[in-house]
């Protein structure tokens, strides 16, 4: 990737700093645990979570949204206290909430397909990592904003699961909401990574593996849709 002017330095040049490189490689192995995590628990009752959560969608959404929030804030005032058991404790529930999740989606393949459908899956997503990263650095400005639309699109996404609950069509709104507020969310981390070159690493690190996870597994539910309508 490269970076042309931005309003904070000019002439930086092409290629990526090491502390960016720190971050890209710190999430990418987080992303590769969860993976693991997500084949690993397929096969186990907690798979079915899913199952007893989503039998009302809005309860699934704001268990696992919370699950979500309350590890990357752990994991966050962890980093940021010094104290790293407190943030390897909010990892931990990130891994989980993404992980069960994951593997609850996963479970409906057979266990010979589903190495194949995580791996077309984190190729698809690496891709469309690929794809935002190149278009925020390419751009001379600020993708703050992205950050404020993501969070619009998170709570447009729990109002239509709520209304899905009840009027099953508007489950599909609720999906898109939600996947489209990750996607916005990556992109507003990956900007913090271009601009913000003060901030901790490990603290940057842990937004970008969240936004890519909460992509991952929306594509992990599209790919398993298609894989299944095939057999």
């Amino acid at each position: 990737m490269s970076s042309f002017e931005t309003p904070h330095e000019t002439g930086r040049g092409f290629g990526l700093s090491s502390r960016e490189v720190q971050v890209i490689g710190g999430a990418s192995v987080l992303m590769a645990i969860n993976v693991a995590v997500m084949y690993a628990v397929a096969t186990t009752p907690l798979a079915q979570v899913n199952e007893y959560l989503f039998a009302a969608p809005i309860i699934g959404a704001v268990v696992y949204g919370a699950a979500i929030m309350a590890g990357q804030y752990v994991a966050q005032r962890g980093v940021e206290g010094g104290d790293m058991g407190i943030a390897f404790v909010g990892m931990v529930l990130l891994q989980l909430a993404f992980g069960i999740f994951g593997a609850g989606v996963l479970r409906f393949a057979p266990r010979e397909s589903q190495l194949t459908i995580l791996g077309i899956t984190a190729v698809v997503v690496a891709l469309m990592t690929a794809v935002i990263s190149g278009y925020v650095y390419a751009r001379s400005k600020t993708f703050e904003s992205w950050g404020t639309y993501a969070g619009y699109a998170f709570i447009g996404g729990l109002v239509a699961i709520l209304i899905g609950t009840f009027v099953q069509p508007v489950l599909l709104a609720g999906f898109v909401l939600i996947f489209l507020g990750f996607l916005l969310r990556l992109g507003y981390e990956i900007w913090r990574v271009r601009d913000n070159r003060d901030a901790s690493v490990a603290l940057q690190t842990i937004g970008v593996y969240v936004a890519v996870a909460g992509v991952f597994v929306h594509v992990l539910q599209l790919v398993m849709r298609y894989a299944l309508s095939q057999r």
